[in-house]
């Protein structure tokens, strides 16, 4: 199952099928026959669709429903109600993980370090000079969208502005959240025999950006190969011997969130570190993108791993329900 795609999706949404082309020749390699199944807010006919063709399990890829991430949990949602198995985690970790102000309360609930944030309503009003910078962030949508040079605010007081800005022109809920200067880290979590696998930890660096510029993987360098961020922020994992304290620490922070939010198959928890070498977690997204050049991607090829191995692991680690009708 994917993304019901419109003609007027963006380069974040397309890349799903890229990730379909790559699930199904993995799939293919395993000797299992698939077939593509665009998911829309019409769940009643994907059901349909299921009942109909009947397959062994779902492959869910499913990245957003109706253009906006704010309803990704529908479909394991649906899943679950009619009983088939399908992978990647439950309605109930990709609705926590995805809405990110709930999923830092749980966290923070866990003696998990998240920077403090605010909800919409509340920003600009109850922040006092001088705790900033913050960044404005979408509450649902990951891919980066939203995020651009403007997006890390020092000034709080204009942060009120700035939300009414991306709501108008993007649409959906915001947050504001402390940011945090410092090191940027992907860490990937593969499910396996013996329990989930931290796979090699990347470093997200910030090459030559000038002064002034926030230091963010932001929309265009994530999708817009002419950006000065998309040939400016590679990814490392020959990291130095003295990191290998923090490494052991991104790890054991990424399988306690693995364990928190329930989640299955597969992860990506998205860290910065600040100058004292403090983690903090400001993302966990359930089912990360599997696209051949995508982070995870590159984290499982760094550990011996192809896509076919992925997948393998991942559908051995599908999420079950028992039917409800």
């Amino acid at each position: 199952m994917l993304d019901d795609l419109g003609p007027d999706a963006g380069a974040d949404a397309a890349d799903t099928l890229q990730q379909a082309e790559t699930v199904a020749a993995a799939l293919a390699g395993l000797g299992l026959d698939s077939y593509r199944l665009p998911v829309s807010l019409d769940l009643a006919a994907a059901r349909r669709q299921l009942g109909e063709r009947r397959p062994a399990f779902v492959f869910n890829l499913v990245e957003s429903l109706a253009g906006t991430g704010r309803l990704l949990h529908l479909v394991p949602a649906m899943l679950e109600v009619v009983g088939m198995p399908f992978t990647g985690s439950g309605a109930e970790a990709v609705y926590v993980t995805n809405t990110k102000p709930l999923a830092k309360r749980l966290l923070r609930a866990a003696g998990i370090a998240t920077p403090a944030w605010q909800d919409a309503a509340e920003a600009g009003r109850a922040l006092p000079p001088g705790t900033g910078p913050w960044i404005v962030k979408s509450v649902a949508e990951h891919a980066s969208i939203g995020l651009d040079d403007e997006a890390v605010v020092r000034d709080h007081a204009a942060l009120p502005a700035l939300i009414g800005k991306r709501r108008r022109r993007i649409g959906g809920a915001w947050f504001v959240e402390q940011f945090v200067e410092g090191r940027e880290f992907n860490v990937a979590v593969l499910a396996g025999e013996r329990g989930p696998q931290v796979l090699p930890i990347a470093e997200m660096c910030f090459v030559d950006f000038p002064p002034g510029k926030p230091r963010i993987v932001d929309y265009a360098a994530k999708w817009q190969e002419d950006s000065f961020g998309y040939s400016h922020t590679p990814r490392n994992f020959d990291l130095p011997p003295g990191d290998a304290p923090l490494l052991a620490a991104l790890d054991e922070i990424a399988l306690a969130c693995w364990r928190l939010f329930g989640l299955r198959g597969y992860a990506r928890v998205d860290f910065r570190v600040d100058a004292a070498g403090q983690p903090w977690v400001l993302e966990v997204n359930a089912n990360p993108c599997l696209s051949p050049d995508a982070g995870f991607a590159a984290a499982a090829a760094r550990g011996g791993l192809a896509s076919i191995d992925i997948v393998a692991r991942i559908i051995a680690d599908l999420s079950h329900a028992g039917a409800e009708g």
